[in-house]
């Protein structure tokens, strides 16, 4: 059945993909799209937005790797430990839970440390991985959406965010306790 499905797939993603490569332009063309112009300005429009952002993300970048290089990381996961066992939340997947609303490459860094240290298998790399899937990078996106057009002052984007992240990050654990025990 799975292998079916993987068949049908497989498919539909080969005809699919090139289908919108070649609709796109021809719908441009009878709607008298200067089709080409329009991805040259896009994509200029584009780079400039990213010469834009790289502060902000070089920013993030040194401060989780300081973080993590400092031993702080380890510092708050022992100290936090006795409340997180308390609560039922592994201290394994600490790093993750504070990682992920900073970076996605980050934390599918942390995602793959947990693999390499716990196996695929494991419930703390299946939390792991929950969170990877249900959190948002929060601070990045921040960084690069507010940073892209020069706001400011996030105003409740940012608790709106981190409280939608501390949400998954709970549910992540407990759901994959009450699924895989």
């Amino acid at each position: 059945m799975m292998e079916d499905i993987r068949i049908y797939q497989d498919y539909f993603a080969a005809v699919v993909i090139p289908l919108i490569v070649i609709a796109i332009p021809i719908y441009g063309m009878f709607r008298r799209v200067s089709v080409y112009e329009s991805f040259v300005e896009g994509a200029k429009e584009g780079f400039k937005v990213g010469v834009m952002i790289i502060p902000y993300l070089v920013a993030i970048f040194v401060a989780i790797n300081m973080f993590r290089a400092s031993g702080a990381m380890g510092a708050m996961e022992d100290f936090l430990r006795p409340v997180l066992t308390a609560i039922g939340f592994p201290p394994e997947v600490l790093p993750m839970a504070i990682i992920r609303p900073l970076t996605g490459g980050g934390s599918a860094g942390v995602v793959a440390d947990l693999v390499q240290q716990y196996g695929t298998e494991s419930i703390i790399t299946q939390m792991a991985g929950t969170m990877f899937g249900s959190t948002e990078t929060t601070f990045y996106i921040l960084a690069v959406y507010f940073g892209a057009v020069n706001i400011k002052k996030t105003r409740h984007a940012l608790p709106a965010g981190l409280i939608a992240d501390i949400v998954a990050i709970f549910l992540s654990v407990y759901i994959v306790r009450l699924l895989l025990g």
